[in-house]
């Protein structure tokens, strides 16, 4: 295991008076994908949101290569290299694929290269470069959502639920570029319902539960260990 980019030490979130996260740690190894699990409500979006600083933690640490982001503003944060793909895509409808990609380029003028990869990766894309986002079908909106976050290198993408209410060839087509984006040596932490694609992506996992982290480890132990699948997440009958 590499050294660590991200670091969440003791983290409390507040939404309101609804106290959400309550005690996050963990680490996100540089060049690996760490799969962030747990049942429905365990606290998962708002453990990205907050290291985004979407929301703000009200205690604890939020380390990215050894600074305490916790009290940036979020565009500082993207600044850093982080990209966000949230649950809810955040594309923007009336404009083009094309003027969505151009926008979330924020160095500069795309790499050519790279757009060549993300559309050859995600071929719907270059089919409607010059159409509305807000057009697309649901798979392909979740492809340009997560075009966007890779069309510039990042040191950390976090990406929440790409898969969730996905047609299985859709999550086939996501699944090989963010392999490709794994093979390329990015690191992620990704939020997950699919335990076959968790068990495919993943190298590390992170269980939480109830706003806290209660399992952390090698994702591959987790996914051949069935009592322990059962205790953490619910499921029944997985190997």
């Amino acid at each position: 295991m590499s050294e660590p980019i991200l670091t969440l030490r003791s983290v409390a979130t507040d939404i309101g008076r609804y106290h959400i996260l309550h005690d996050v740690s963990f680490s996100v190894p540089r060049g690996e994908v760490t799969m962030l699990l747990g049942r429905n409500g365990a606290g998962k979006t708002t453990t990205l949101r907050t290291i985004m600083g979407l929301w703000r933690a009200r205690t604890g640490q939020v380390l990215f290569a050894d600074e305490d982001i916790a009290a940036l503003p979020t565009a500082e944060i993207s600044r850093r290299g982080i990209a966000y793909v949230p649950e809810d895509m955040g594309i923007f409808s009336d404009l083009t694929v094309g003027e969505n990609l151009r926008l979330a380029a924020i160095s500069g003028p795309m790499d050519k290269a790279r757009l060549a990869w993300i559309t050859a990766a995600f071929p719907p894309l270059k089919t409607f470069w010059d159409s509305a986002a807000g057009t697309l079908s649901g798979g392909q909106k979740q492809m340009l959502s997560v075009a966007r976050a890779m069309i510039e290198e990042r040191r950390l993408y976090l990406i929440d639920e790409p898969s969730k209410g996905l047609a299985p060839a859709i999550v086939t087509t996501l699944a090989r570029a963010l392999k490709d984006l794994k093979r390329a040596g990015a690191t992620i932490l990704l939020v997950e319902q699919n335990f076959a694609l968790s068990r495919a992506l993943g190298d590390g996992a992170v269980v939480m539960e109830d706003g806290r982290t209660v399992w952390s480890g090698r994702m591959a132990d987790l996914a051949a260990d069935a009592a322990l699948q059962g205790r953490l997440l619910g499921m029944e009958g997985a190997a």
